[in-house]
């Protein structure tokens, strides 16, 4: 089990960036939470299976249809055994 903490960079607000984010999440079983951040970027942190939160990252890098990844920046983190993934305002 592994946590990373993500910023994105790029046109990722106003695209439905957070949810195709948390969807995917759900999907794949990585817990966590998405939020905008001032200056138009995105952070998150996930939690899961290594294997897993690789796939989400991979996915996160290429977004939604309508937005445009310009850069990721992420760092690994202690795990706090989140319950669910959630979007954050």
């Amino acid at each position: 089990m592994i946590a990373v903490h993500v910023r994105v960079s790029g046109r990722v607000q106003g695209v439905f960036y957070r949810a195709f984010t948390k969807d995917l999440a759900k999907e794949l079983g990585v817990k966590g939470w998405v939020r905008n951040i001032p200056g138009g970027g995105v952070e998150a942190v996930l939690e899961g299976e290594r294997q897993k939160v690789g796939e989400l990252l991979r996915h996160m890098k290429s977004g939604p249809a309508g937005s445009m990844v310009l850069g990721m920046e992420f760092s690994e983190l202690e795990c706090k055994n989140y319950e669910d993934f959630t979007i954050e305002y």
